[in-house]
């Protein structure tokens, strides 16, 4: 699992979301030297950082911003302004996400999940294989027993997370992220119908059934 810095002023969330991280098998640390605080975060070298927007003193953009003079270590800011310019500024000052809250755990598990698999592609794949199914990402194709069929942008986006993460079980929450880069607002049926999609799609050039399977209450896997 990874290693995780929080930076929230904030003690009992700080508290609860070191807990959340932890149960998840995650190494969670954190400091409240907010005045060095990018130093204490260069210094415990994570795979992941989860930022508050509203620090005391210059704030959290002031820490991106110089935290992205020297580390490209994936940034998660957190924040209860709902404000579309803060959300523009974390991301031109290089923050990878942007979570506000209140924040269903859930979601913001599946993003940190989102941004640490992004992070560790050290070059793009355009080309996936598994049990005879070969994925053409380039082309959004997917090919089995000589036959090939083009694939949507959604049906692409499903194959490709889960034949990336193959033999384990992706949640329904992660796959969402990367579709809408949210669940808020997103009919859960909407996510099964795209699946169906895929699956029919997957049929139609002979792949077996039991590629794609659904595990209830989890995800799926192929």
């Amino acid at each position: 699992m990874a290693s995780l810095f929080v930076v929230e002023d904030d003690a009992p969330l700080r508290e609860e979301l070191m807990r959340l991280l932890e149960l998840q098998g995650h190494t969670a640390c954190t400091s409240t030297a907010f005045d060095r605080i990018a130093d204490e975060v260069r210094a415990a070298n994570p795979d992941c950082v989860i930022l508050d927007l509203k620090l005391p003193g210059d704030g959290g953009h002031a820490v991106c911003r110089d935290l992205r003079r020297s580390s490209d270590v994936p940034i998660i800011m957190l924040t209860s302004s709902d404000s579309e310019f803060d959300e523009v500024m974390s991301m031109n000052l290089g923050a990878d996400d942007y979570v506000t809250k209140p924040y269903n755990p859930a979601v913001l598990l599946a993003r940190i999940q989102s941004v640490l698999r992004r992070s560790a592609r050290s070059e793009p794949v355009s080309r996936l294989s598994h049990k005879g199914v070969v994925l053409d990402v380039s082309k959004g194709l997917v090919e089995h027993g000589g036959r090939s069929v083009e694939l949507t942008r959604n049906e692409l986006r499903i194959l490709h997370l889960l034949m990336e993460n193959k033999g384990a079980i992706v949640a329904r929450q992660e796959l969402m992220v990367e579709l809408w880069q949210s669940d808020a607002f997103i009919d859960d049926n909407t996510l099964t119908v795209n699946i169906n999609r895929l699956r029919k799609s997957l049929a139609s050039i002979g792949v077996p059934d039991d590629f794609l399977v659904t595990r209830r209450g989890q995800g799926y896997l192929v």
